[in-house]
């Protein structure tokens, strides 16, 4: 049986239960992109974790977007990741 872990989310609000492993995979490449690149807009984010899941071969059965949005929304309120206040489009950086 697959291991799952509930979800924060930055406002409260109730998250969903997703598999600790697809959880690892989606969370390592968010962080490594905005650790490479800097701020990040949430589209900007997106296409990274796509490369960088095409660049290991790794094959994700679900929905690459969904799954980045919940992701980074548990790292959000788990105070890894923030928003960069007064950006348009929103902006996202690693704490520090």
């Amino acid at each position: 049986m697959e291991q799952k872990i509930q979800l924060k989310h930055p406002t409260g609000k109730k998250n969903v239960r997703i598999d600790k492993g697809e959880y690892g995979i989606i969370q390592k490449a968010i962080s490594k992109s905005i650790k490479e690149k800097g701020e990040l807009t949430h589209t900007e984010i997106l296409d990274c974790v796509i490369k960088e899941l095409k660049k290991n071969r790794i094959k994700f059965k679900n929905s690459i977007g969904w799954y980045v949005e919940s992701v980074k929304l548990d790292m959000e309120a788990g105070k890894i990741i923030e928003r960069i206040p007064r950006t348009s489009p929103q902006r996202y950086s690693i704490i520090k």
